[in-house]
């Protein structure tokens, strides 16, 4: 299957709440996470939403293993996950890093639960659930976001921490063209 384009921030369709999906073990459904893979993978992302690919149904893949936008980030397991629901586990709340493939080149401070349980299924309908914190449990609220119509900018609440990496992570003006230090990221 082939890479498909990431929609970017300012099209509609990622402002929709995606539909839950009724079947599962489906041609269709294999054929789209067979492409959300493909796409994760040639962006060197660490999650993607279906809705980010156009298609409005509550899918969500993530991981992240040797990703070398992430070097210094834990490991996640490569997960496909239908139908999602997260619970946080208490009140406790982090912010850091985000950025986005649909938000391309940007990044802001977020607060996020720190930690999570989320539930949903496999795409044979088999039940998946996981108890998770830190990089994990972010990543999965940023993707399950994306099924709600949610970009994080939205999330963002000192806009003073939002803007392009090479102009947030420089070290002085003279700096602005050299690269940005590894930062916290989602999709």
């Amino acid at each position: 299957m082939p890479a498909r384009p990431v929609l970017r921030i300012g099209h509609p369709l990622l402002l929709q709440v995606a539909q839950a999906v009724a079947e599962f073990n489906t041609p269709e459904l294999d054929a789209l996470v067979a492409d959300m893979l493909d796409t994760m993978t040639a962006v060197d992302g660490a999650g993607l939403a279906a809705t980010q690919i156009g298609v409005l149904q509550r899918v969500v893949i993530f991981g992240s293993k040797n990703n070398p936008r992430y070097p210094d980030r834990p490991p996640v397991e490569l997960t496909v996950l239908v139908n999602p629901e997260i619970q946080p586990l208490g009140n406790e709340t982090g912010s850091d890093w985000e950025g986005c493939l649909s938000v391309p080149d940007m990044r802001g401070w977020v607060p996020r639960y720190q930690r999570i349980i989320y539930r949903g299924f496999d795409p044979q309908g088999q039940p998946v659930e996981r108890e998770v914190e830190g990089f994990h449990a972010r990543v999965v609220q940023h993707e399950v976001d994306h099924l709600d119509g949610i970009l994080y900018p939205q999330r963002i609440e000192d806009m003073t921490k939002f803007g392009f990496e090479k102009e947030l992570f420089k070290e002085s003006p003279e700096d602005s063209l050299k690269g940005t230090p590894e930062v916290e990221s989602s999709c």
